[in-house]
């Protein structure tokens, strides 16, 4: 986990930040009208992760303003970026904060990779149509 505690937190993260910053990621999503919002608990079915977030974006537009508005609501949790991948116009960017991946695709792009039959074994906590 890469975290940077806000100024008025305390120096160790919570143990229950990854959770709390997929949640934080799934409101973000929800809040700028992404599409089937899915949280997934994969601990013990992946090992690069704890939490995968997947969404749908209508739009190359609406792929970036939910990229960067996950972005801001998992850092505000303390989490940070490792690194962003994908474009808005390739239709698949990935943020990845160690602990919690999320995925923004366009429906064309959902529906070909269909990422939730690729972790079947994982629990899925949350879904938001």
């Amino acid at each position: 986990m890469y975290w940077m505690p806000p100024r008025s937190a305390p120096s160790t993260p919570p143990a229950d930040l990854p959770l709390a910053a997929a949640r934080a990621a799934v409101d973000a999503g929800s809040d700028r009208q992404a599409t089937d919002v899915v949280l997934l608990d994969v601990r013990g079915a992946v090992s690069f992760a704890d939490y995968v977030v997947v969404m749908s974006a209508g739009s190359t537009r609406q792929s970036g303003a939910l990229a960067d508005a996950v972005e801001d609501a998992v850092e505000a949790t303390g989490l940070r970026r490792l690194r962003r991948e994908g474009t808005n116009d390739s239709g698949w960017v990935l943020l990845d904060f160690a602990d919690v991946v999320v995925h923004i695709l366009s429906e064309e792009q959902r529906a070909h990779y269909r990422l939730e039959q690729v972790w079947k074994q994982a629990k899925p906590l949350l879904r938001v149509q």
